[in-house]
């Protein structure tokens, strides 16, 4: 009996300790296709989030972009997600997209990231030239389940086109629409993302293929009589942004937002927010659009409330 008391003595040493030992904590974040600016954005934060924070690691994860990831942030599949505001006010509200499956109520803002601008992209030599010259066209209006498809169909309303009735409607990503305008099988596609989009860059330097950006920017108007002031606001693809833009181009512009869950812990998102704003320049690294991250200045305008743990951090002194 005496010859079993020591190593009882291991096994429950052992049982205590690992007991006590603290366990990997994972997160998902839902970002977009890789062809745009969400997926490196969010998979350089998950790389933070995995190498700053102990215990923690996060995945981001190749979705459909805004609507599919709140709609898998209801259903508890992931912990944050990349989103357009007006995406995001129609998940609040279980309008549109949502009203089948019902309000995303657990949505939560943490951070205003940067502004999306509104790519209306058609081939030339076809008298594309305005929105409204895209009735009769092919036209690929973005993935199923992402922002762009929202606002691709507003825009187009908005320029008195039918999104489902006045055009071939094609639903594809921008690097699948991309590839499509190069084949000749759509006359133009919608994309809504960041300066400069990787995968429309690669179309204007392909030999041979000539590309238009359509102003969008006189719809803007009627955008906001329709949908309010503060989901959408001007902006400008400045000249040279692509090869062959020679000039300005007005469009609309969304605020893109990372929401959490609201069950996601106080202290959790806290320290979220503290490596993503001590450590912006590896996010730089990842896209250029990650220099538009900031602390809000204030807490109205975003279609979620911010995450109580999230306004304890912005309340803060901010570090030097």
């Amino acid at each position: 009996m005496r010859r079993l008391l020591p190593a009882l003595a291991v096994t429950l040493a052992v049982g205590v300790a690992s007991c006590s030992s603290p366990q990997t904590k994972f997160l998902s974040i839902a970002t977009g296709g890789t062809g745009g600016v969400y997926y490196p954005y969010g998979g350089a934060i998950a790389r933070l989030i995995s190498e700053k924070i102990p215990n923690v690691q996060a995945t981001a994860e190749v979705t459909g972009a805004s609507v599919d990831n709140l709609k898998l942030l209801q259903l508890g599949k992931v912990d944050l997600a990349l989103t357009l505001a007006d995406t995001l006010a129609e998940a609040v509200n279980g309008r549109g997209p949502f009203q089948a499956t019902g309000a995303v109520g657990s949505a939560r803002t943490l951070a205003v990231l940067y502004t999306n601008y509104t790519h209306i992209v058609a081939r030339q030599g076809l008298g594309i030239a305005s929105v409204s010259d895209l009735k009769g066209r092919t036209v690929s209006v973005g993935a199923p389940g992402s922002g762009t498809e929202l606002i691709a169909d507003r825009v187009l309303a908005a320029a008195g086109v039918d999104p489902r009735k006045d055009i071939t409607r094609h639903s594809l990503g921008v690097a699948e629409s991309v590839g499509a305008i190069k084949d000749g099988k759509v006359d133009a596609f919608f994309w809504s993302g960041g300066l400069p989009t990787a995968s429309v860059q690669d179309l204007a330097a392909t030999p041979g293929v000539s590309l238009s950006l359509l102003p969008s920017d006189g719809l803007l108007p009627f955008l906001q009589r329709d949908f309010g002031r503060d989901l959408y606001s001007l902006a400008v693809i400045p000249s040279g942004s692509y090869r062959g833009v020679g000039k300005d181009i007005g469009t609309v512009g969304v605020q893109n937002l990372l929401v959490a869950s609201s069950q996601l812990d106080d202290a959790l998102v806290q320290d979220i927010l503290r490596v993503i704003f001590e450590n912006k320049s590896a996010l730089v690294a990842a896209h250029p659009e990650a220099r538009h991250l900031e602390r809000p200045s204030t807490f109205e305008g975003v279609p979620a409330p911010y995450h109580p743990g999230a306004l304890r951090y912005y309340q803060q002194p901010a570090s030097r």
